[in-house]
């Protein structure tokens, strides 16, 4: 069996890219067939994979599943087509996860930021998918990487504890909702506190903060944003600084501004990745990335936000781990293929970026692989020849090798279950 062409599912949330300045615009059109694209509608994620909130459909298994009663083709969703034919997933795969894809793959273009939030493990998504069915749609967790298609910006982990105590000396606004108390406790701590102890104090400043009253976060801000205009004639601002006030103007008012300063600031450059882990606070704040994650569509949010928030469960869950996060290169698997490689089982990423007139080969592996064709035109063997350009999405079965060539230059991404998984 050779590929499977897939069409995706496109998002439309508020913070995604308007028209066709979204990358995810121009791939859906593409991908889809309709290449009309609403200038007034924000396109902010392209979904490929066989989760229930945004499946994929097999373009050319439509004949085998008949006709509507208004004599119309039925699509053949993915999932469903994954489920009659397991063994496109692999042994191995089937006898961990069943018959569906372990993994999501997406495409994301930011416009403004998303939520601060956070993603359960395996045991609380259990919990709150059981408690708020609506709210938390599935039982799973939701490891995830985002690799870098544009200069990408993220918020991701909470700041070292020098970081903190500057901040607490320096952002009046954050202890005047926190209160001095929370901030001594800051000042206090040092190496010999105990990294248990330094975690307790930062669950409960953060906590204080997330949990204000409207009242008094908006009064802060008011404050903290009159100061930094200020500020600006004096000094050039820092960079922290420069982006809370880029969110201010996103969400006046909302405590993600000021939760803000208590989160790293990340930039990553194309063929930059970052992974985050289960229970990790995170928000991008603009560009445009590859993603992936485990099947899950779970969000714990609690600020930059108009949608439900749940700091109660935001606050409980978080590791409180301190530090910048790892920055992930990618490894070379070949001259035109490098590989992002995260601590979960469910995925890893490989971008492969062809020049003109060049090769490269996916060897045979023993599970899935999903392919996207992000730029350019070229060809794929499998064992036939067939043209593949920009939007192009495919599914590869298990034990599939392909050889991808191109005349004019090609950017094609895949993923599949992490390659370690099949060493175990």
């Amino acid at each position: 069996m050779g590929l499977v062409r897939l069409t995706g599912c496109v998002k439309n949330y508020d913070w995604g890219q308007p028209g066709k300045e979204s990358r995810v615009a121009r791939l859906y059109a593409c991908n889809s067939g309709d290449y009309h694209v609403d200038q007034d509608k924000a396109y902010a994620e392209f979904w490929m994979g066989t989760h229930d909130s945004g499946p994929s459909y097999v373009v050319d298994g439509v004949a085998e599943h008949g006709l509507t009663n208004g004599g119309e083709r039925k699509k053949l969703m993915l999932k469903e087509w994954t489920e009659k034919n397991p063994s496109v997933l692999g042994h191995k795969v089937v006898k961990k996860w069943g018959n569906n894809l372990p993994f999501l793959f997406k495409v994301l273009s930011v416009a403004r930021a998303l939520s601060i939030q956070a993603h359960p493990d395996k045991d609380l998504a259990t919990r709150l998918h059981s408690e708020l069915p609506d709210v938390y749609k599935d039982d799973n967790h939701k490891p995830e990487m985002a690799l870098a298609l544009t200069e990408f910006e993220a918020l991701c982990g909470f700041i070292s504890l020098e970081e903190l105590k500057l901040i607490v000396q320096t952002v009046p606004e954050i202890v005047e909702v926190i209160g001095t108390a929370h901030a001594e406790q800051v000042l206090d701590l040092n190496e010999d506190s105990g990294k248990e102890n330094g975690k307790l104090v930062l669950q409960s400043v953060v906590t204080e903060l997330m949990s204000a009253s409207k009242d008094v976060v908006a009064e802060a801000i008011a404050k903290l944003i009159s100061r930094l205009h200020i500020k600006d004639q004096a000094r050039e601002l820092t960079e922290k600084e420069r982006v809370v006030l880029r969110l201010e103007k996103q969400y006046p008012a909302d405590v993600g501004v000021l939760a803000a300063f208590l989160l790293n600031y990340v930039k990553l450059n194309p063929g930059e990745a970052l992974y985050l882990g289960a229970n990790e606070p995170h928000a991008y704040i603009y560009g445009d990335c590859v993603e992936c994650m485990a099947t899950s569509d779970n969000v714990v949010r609690a600020g930059l936000t108009p949608k439900h928030r749940d700091v109660k469960t935001l606050c409980s869950m978080l590791t409180y781990k301190q530090g910048f996060p790892e920055i992930l290169q990618g490894a070379a698997v070949n001259p035109h293929i490098m590989r992002y490689i995260p601590p979960f089982d469910e995925f890893e990423v490989d971008r492969c970026i062809l020049p003109e007139e060049s090769t490269a080969e996916f060897p045979a592996i023993p599970g899935p692989s999903i392919f996207m064709v992000v730029e350019g035109k070229g060809t794929v063997t499998t064992p036939l020849n067939e043209i593949i350009r920009e939007g192009d999405v495919f599914f590869t079965p298990a034990n599939t090798s392909i050889t991808v060539s191109t005349s004019s230059g090609l950017h094609l991404y895949r993923t599949g279950v992490n390659s370690s998984f099949f060493n175990e």
